[in-house]
């Protein structure tokens, strides 16, 4: 009797008997798939009589070598590498439409091909003409760079065993199908078999493949969670249409440091890297203004000085406004929630605004403190000194809790010319000389010691 085909989640891998548009286990929408059964092959009592080949175990103490490294020039997109491209690893790209992704690896292959390596850019997307025009705008039309384009994944892989390259990038993973699987290109299906033919296809013949991944409008890569499973590199570019500059962030890494970022400016003449992010974000700051606020965060490995800003309103409305960019908007609830119940510091019939200023986001809870501040300065209209930058994370008693690599916040902050510092106590703050460090117990004491409220 022929097997029957089953229906799995994507997302999660869970078994359902029907189709439905919501998985029961995660709760997903549209991940409920049909799949095919397993060809027929010896069954599960004769698979221990048909003996396999053995594998090869070594010990936890086995000493191996760190795979080689190819840095392509630009420091940016080698720190969120790990330190350069590694050797049949996979990595996939993801952001919004016209975020610059093609133009970043465009110019991430000319500088790997001037390094030596054989590059390859297949689009699925654009004409080889159209890549041609973006080269010249930036300077690359005499890059050494192979171009194709196409999308049957049979013929991709036939040009890339007559090429040999040592790094090919797919532009996009979504426009690519096989012959092989009955279904559209984009769907569930042919991304997750496109995907895997290309991450083994990198493994076995010892090439770099970067695919490019289309996002959802909730800004996860489009097709299959298990195709970022798959690769070693998961890589997303962020960035504000209305803002200059843009964020490589690494999400998953299997080579180097998750969550590092790569900062870079969109120009005219392409994505500049940015050497010193923090002097970006911060801006021009030349007076104290109230509801302004210098955060010292960490992005991956490196110091990021960023500033919140926030606004206090009387609102119209009988339900207050709560509208927040770049930070959680149920971490700010949060905090309005500990400063009304904790300190006295009441927010009804307020309009609160919360602004990353630059368009970077942010995801530590050290920044708790640090929005605090911003939102007791802008409501009791008192700024704090310019020089003075804040960080620690609230608990829901108003105890501050101290964070992470603080010597490395402070040490950041003194080399932009801050002498001031709010910190939790017993913070770590000892290694940055010439900072005045001032602790707080509580929120509580933040509230009246700096601003005199409550």
């Amino acid at each position: 009797m022929a097997k029957l085909a089953t229906l799995t989640c994507t997302a999660c891998g869970a078994a359902h008997t029907k189709w439905s548009g919501r998985c029961d286990a995660c709760g997903a929408w549209n991940t409920i798939v049909e799949e095919a059964p397993l060809s027929a092959g010896p069954s599960s009592k004769s698979l221990g009589a048909a003996r396999g080949a053995a594998v090869a175990l070594s010990d936890l103490s086995a000493h191996e070598d760190a795979p080689p490294r190819t840095a392509c020039g630009i420091a940016e997109f080698d720190r969120v590498l790990g330190g350069g491209l590694v050797p049949a690893s996979a990595i996939l790209v993801g952001g919004d439409p016209g975020i610059g992704k093609s133009t970043l690896l465009l110019q991430a292959a000319a500088q790997f091909g001037a390094a030596g390596l054989k590059a390859v850019y297949i689009s699925g997307e654009e004409a080889t003409a159209q890549i041609r025009m973006r080269a010249s705008r930036l300077g690359l039309a005499d890059a050494p760079v192979r171009l194709g384009t196409e999308t049957n994944l049979r013929n991709i892989l036939t040009t890339l065993d007559a090429e040999k390259p040592d790094i090919a990038v797919i532009d996009s993973v979504q426009t690519m199908w096989l012959d092989t699987v009955d279904s559209a290109p984009g769907s569930v299906a042919q991304v997750r078999a496109a995907a895997h033919e290309l991450t083994t296809y990198a493994k076995r013949k010892g090439i770099s493949v970067v695919l490019v991944g289309h996002v959802t409008k909730e800004g996860q890569i489009a097709g299959p969670r298990v195709v970022e499973h798959m690769v070693d590199t998961v890589l997303y570019f962020e960035g504000e249409r209305g803002h200059q500059f843009r964020i490589l962030r690494a999400v998953k890494n299997r080579f180097g440091p998750a969550d590092e970022i790569g900062v870079f400016e969109m120009t005219g003449s392409g994505l500049s890297e940015v050497a010193n992010p923090s002097a970006l974000f911060l801006g021009d700051r030349d007076t104290p203004a109230p509801g302004s606020v210098v955060f010292a965060g960490i992005e991956g490995t490196r110091p990021v000085l960023c500033e919140f800003q926030a606004l206090v309103s009387p609102t119209p409305h009988s339900q207050p406004r709560r509208s927040v960019v770049g930070w959680d908007g149920g971490r700010l609830a949060m905090i309005l929630a500990v400063l009304e119940s904790r300190c006295g510091i009441p927010f009804a019939g307020l309009d609160v605004y919360l602004n990353v200023a630059g368009g970077l986001r942010i995801t530590e809870p050290a920044a708790d403190l640090a929005v605090a501040a911003a939102l007791l300065s802008a409501r009791e209209d008192n700024a704090l000194p310019q020089d003075t930058v804040v960080f620690g994370e609230i608990s829901l008693s108003g105890s501050l809790r101290p964070v992470s690599q603080s010597e490395s916040r402070l040490k950041e902050a003194r080399k932009l010319g801050f002498s001031r510092a709010i910190v939790p106590e017993r913070s770590k703050a000892g290694a940055a000389p010439g900072m005045t460090v001032q602790t707080m117990p509580d929120l509580a004491a933040l509230v009246g010691g700096v601003f005199g409220a409550g």
